[in-house]
């Protein structure tokens, strides 16, 4: 079947869209080796059929939109490991066409949503829950600029650029879409009611309250308790649809590369969010297909 009947902004438009979970913690359930600097992106390279089955049981478990795996696969880190230019634009290219063949399989509609990760996520060293890398907005767009338009290639329904630490970043990206003119949702990650690099979230949300490629504005990978001020501080500067998928309040070790689990679940005022604008709603880090299907059979 056809992935999708329109784009996703129309049908954010009239309801609230399901997006997947965390792709990370569902290929280690399916017993994937995700040890290494290149993380899911190692298994996107060795693996293809274990990232097709991760995104296969988000559809199952209800998911509108599935985020590929490409959140990790940066031009540099893979030549590191031997992978050169053409290999790794084809690897991006095939983070989208694995997703699309999980969309065309599942009895409902399905966009798929190319990842675009934070500098930080490259250098696997917890950098995208710090910004501020010392690189200038001209240098962040020529890390992106290239991704972007390999992922561009396979013809995705939207870019996600997600886990932004900073304005910084957030500046280059929106530099780097206005060029292509492509359709995006940017999603930062925030603590404290802050960008992890510790800007006023106004300010951080403004920055794209009226780009033109910027369909729906948000967070992700943040303590769930952290998602209402910020939907709340978005929705005072814009009035585009929102965006929320926390992961399930783990704290990320870079040293150890462990999450560290908090003492108790926190909750998840999905109905809150909803009210204050929240238009995609879905996980991130932690966060399988059970939750997922919680959210879908509560929409």
């Amino acid at each position: 079947m056809a992935r999708a009947s329109g784009p996703l902004a129309g049908a954010l438009a009239r309801r609230t869209v399901i997006l997947d979970g965390g792709l990370s913690n569902q290929l280690a359930d399916q017993g994937c080796d995700l040890s290494g600097d290149l993380w899911s992106g190692r298994v996107l390279a060795q693996r293809p059929d274990q990232v097709t089955a991760a995104h296969t049981a988000y559809a199952r478990a209800g998911a509108e939109v599935l985020i590929t795996a490409s959140y990790q696969v940066g031009y540099a880190a893979f030549d590191r490991h031997g992978y050169g230019p053409p290999r790794t634009t084809a690897l991006l290219r095939r983070s989208v066409r694995l997703a699309d063949r999980a969309a065309r399989a599942a009895g409902h509609e399905v966009w798929v949503a190319a990842s675009v990760g934070p500098y930080g996520a490259v250098l696997a060293d917890g950098s995208e829950y710090r910004g501020r890398y010392g690189l200038s907005r001209r240098e962040l767009a020529a890390f992106h600029r290239p991704r972007i338009e390999a992922l561009l290639g396979a013809a995705p329904d939207v870019l996600a650029m997600e886990t932004v630490p900073d304005t910084a970043e957030a500046e280059a990206l929106l530099t780097v879409l206005a060029e292509t003119g492509a359709r995006a949702w940017l999603a930062y990650t925030v603590a404290g009611g802050r960008t992890r690099a510790g800007q006023p979230l106004p300010e951080a949300f403004a920055l794209a309250a009226e780009a033109p490629g910027v369909i729906a504005l948000g967070v992700n990978c943040c303590d769930p308790e952290d998602v209402l001020p910020a939907l709340e501080a978005a929705a005072s500067v814009t009035g585009k649809p929102l965006l929320a998928y926390p992961n399930d309040g783990s704290v990320w070790d870079a040293v150890t590369r462990t999450w560290h689990a908090p003492r108790a679940p926190a909750p998840w005022p999905t109905a809150a969010w909803r009210r204050a604008g929240a238009r995609l709603i879905g996980g991130c880090c932690r966060i399988g297909p059970p939750r997922i299907a919680e959210l879908a059979a509560g929409r």
